[in-house]
């Protein structure tokens, strides 16, 4: 079957690999020069099974309140008049409740836990390099009301196979010694020693080259301007090809079915379809440094619980990311939020860095109300979804991509996860959960 994947981000990309490997005759389009150039290019790098407390959690109403007014804030609503916003905020607070929450972490760490595994097969398989680690993920609390508040959804992660083990401030410093520069801060810890961490982008690239080796077609260069649809069936995209709409030329590309791995972007092309994805830009920040002091410097894989932020080493390069934005799809670098990020690493690890080479970068991050993705059939007959995966895009990338190609064949995925449009299997679905609370 020919098959068209639309974005060639580390979702695009692992979905045209799985696929490829099905026997289908795949397509990636996307308007960049080449693959991961967008959201996947500069991410927090983890592969973080434990990272799956969403957003939406019955503290975050008050959290967001007090966040509004901080230019600085873990995650800041800037509020807009954009219907589409305000349907994504409600759609968030309906989520807030404690056994919506409790559902949607069941999702995220069986699709996480899942999409490791698949990883570390394929990586096996393929000898991809991409600066991995393997030493586990620490999650440190600088606040005991977050720290204890914590232990509930490391009960559930557990009881979803997830190993999640809590942790003194001793144990944690012990685990990452350059924890000891902050170590009077450090009120405790979990750690989840499978979890992983690297450099999306390289991984990106490199999957891309195996995929065009393979016999996959990449047309970069090339936007989505027009969907030809009638009777709930896709039968071609309209796209510019070249570099830039006024000097291309417009050309009608069609194949059997279609994957929309369009991240931010899906909600509005999903709309043409007649499908409402709860999907609304959360612009992220990443700050990368060089190392300049060994002794002084994080190689474990971190997050710090109180601001939101994330740690990875890559090789001699230490990234920093974290924060959201809500503010529509503005690309803008904010450098009050880059220097915030900044100044909190210097607060943690003083000696570490002096702020010198920093690289800053900015990108929108596909985010659902619940955190769980879009990953199965939509509406239209030959259009499959698989986005809206937030900031675990490249913790759930490669399960959701096997997830997606097993659809698209029309096989069962190995996964217990709420697949749209498909029955939820042996999941619990969020009415039941509440009848249940």
């Amino acid at each position: 079957m020919k098959v068209m994947v639309l974005g060639a981000g580390v979702t695009g990309i692992t979905t045209a690999w799985y696929l490829s490997q099905q026997g289908h005759e795949v397509t990636v389009i996307d308007r960049r020069p080449g693959a991961a150039m967008e959201t996947s290019f500069a991410n927090g790098g983890q592969i973080s099974v434990s990272h799956a407390e969403p957003w939406a959690n019955p503290g975050a109403p008050l959290k967001v309140l007090k966040w509004l007014a901080r230019e600085d804030a873990p995650l800041l609503f800037r509020l807009r008049a954009d219907v589409h916003q305000w349907l994504w905020g409600l759609e968030f607070l309906r989520n807030c409740t404690p056994a919506r929450t409790a559902w949607n972490i069941r999702q995220i760490v069986n699709l996480g836990m899942y999409s490791r595994s698949t990883l570390q097969k394929l990586r096996a398989e393929l000898g991809l390099q991409y600066d991995a680690q393997t030493r586990g993920i620490l999650h440190f609390y600088t606040s005991q009301a977050e720290y204890d508040a914590a232990q509930e959804p490391a009960r559930i992660m557990r009881e979803q196979g997830c190993e999640l083990d809590m942790k003194t401030a001793d144990e944690c410093v012990a685990i990452e010694p350059a924890l000891a520069q902050c170590r009077s801060s450090i009120v405790g810890g979990s750690f989840t020693p499978s979890d992983e961490s690297g450099d999306a982008h390289t991984f990106t690239q490199a999957l891309a080259a195996r995929c065009a080796a393979a016999g996959v077609q990449f047309k970069y260069h090339t936007t989505v301007v027009g969907l030809d649809h009638s009777g709930g069936t896709l039968h071609g995209v309209q796209a510019v090809t070249g570099t830039g709409e006024a000097g291309g030329r417009v050309e009608r590309l069609t194949a059997d079915a279609y994957v929309m791995c369009m991240g931010s972007f899906s909600a509005q092309w999903s709309r043409l379809l007649g499908q409402s994805l709860r999907i609304y830009p959360a612009k992220g920040y990443s700050v990368t440094l060089p190392v300049i002091d060994e002794a002084a410097s994080y190689t474990a894989s971190l997050t710090d619980d109180e601001y939101k932020l994330v740690f990875s080493r890559l090789g001699n390069r230490l990234r920093i990311a974290g924060t959201a934005e809500l503010n529509g799809y503005n690309t803008d670098l904010n450098l009050v939020r880059c220097e915030a990020i900044v100044r909190r690493v210097k607060q943690l690890f003083p000696g570490m860095t002096d702020g010198q080479g920093a690289q800053y970068w900015t990108g929108l991050r596909p985010a659902t109300p619940s955190n769980v993705p879009y990953i199965g059939r939509s509406k239209a007959s030959n259009v499959f979804l698989n986005t809206g995966h937030g900031t675990l895009g490249w913790t759930h990338a490669c399960g959701s991509a096997a997830a997606i190609a097993d659809i698209v064949g029309g096989r069962q995925p190995e996964v217990d996860f709420a697949f749209t449009g498909l029955p939820t299997g042996s999941a619990v679905s969020p009415a039941r959960a509440l009848a249940s609370a």
